[in-house]
C-alpha cells in the first residue's frame, strides 16, 4: 500500500479537487448577450457553488468573464439511399475570455464539442430526447473544461 502511494506521488498523479477560484475572481461579472443559454446557467451554478459572488454590474466586479459567442445546433451527417437523414451531429461552440481589471487572465478562446447519434424516423420522440441529453452532456463537458482552465490561472 505504501509502495503504491509513493509511486503514484512520484509520477505526479493528483486527485482532481474542487474548483478554487483564482485571486481576483471573488466578484465576477459575466458579460453575454444570451442570459438564458444552457452553458451560462450551468456555469453560473458551478461558480456560485465554488463561492464566487456573481455581480450584475461590471463596475462592481473584480473580474469579467466575457462570452462573445454561444451557439448550439445540429447538422446532418449521413442520409439513406432515399435521402432521409440517418445520422446527426449535435455541436456546441463557445468563445470566451477572462479579464481582471486591466489584466487579461485568459485570452479569447473558442471551444467546440460535438456528439453524433443515429436517427430513426419511427422513434422521433426518443431521438428528440436523446438529442437533448447529448446537448446537456456537451454543456457539462464545456463547463468542466472552462472551470479547469480557470483553476490553472
Amino acid at each position: 500500500m505504501i509502495l503504491a502511494t509513493a509511486s503514484l506521488a512520484a509520477c505526479g498523479f493528483h486527485l482532481q479537487g474542487a474548483f478554487i477560484a483564482p485571486t481576483g475572481m471573488e466578484r465576477t461579472y459575466i458579460a453575454t448577450s444570451d442570459r438564458y443559454s444552457l452553458f451560462l446557467r450551468e456555469f453560473e451554478a458551478r461558480l456560485r457553488s465554488a463561492g464566487v459572488e456573481l455581480t450584475d454590474s461590471a463596475a462592481d466586479a473584480t473580474a469579467t468573464f466575457t462570452i462573445s459567442f454561444d451557439d448550439t445546433s445540429q447538422r446532418v451527417l449521413s442520409v439513406s439511399a432515399r435521402n432521409v437523414p440517418t445520422e446527426y451531429e449535435v455541436y456546441y461552440t463557445l468563445t470566451y475570455s477572462l479579464d481582471a481589471g486591466e489584466t487579461n487572465l485568459m485570452p479569447q478562446q473558442t471551444l467546440t464539442l460535438t456528439r453524433d447519434y443515429t436517427y430513426d424516423s419511427t422513434l422521433v420522440l426518443g431521438k428528440a430526447r436523446e438529442e437533448e441529453l447529448l446537448r446537456d452532456a456537451i454543456v457539462q463537458d464545456l463547463v468542466r473544461i472552462v472551470m479547469k482552465q480557470i483553476s490553472t490561472l
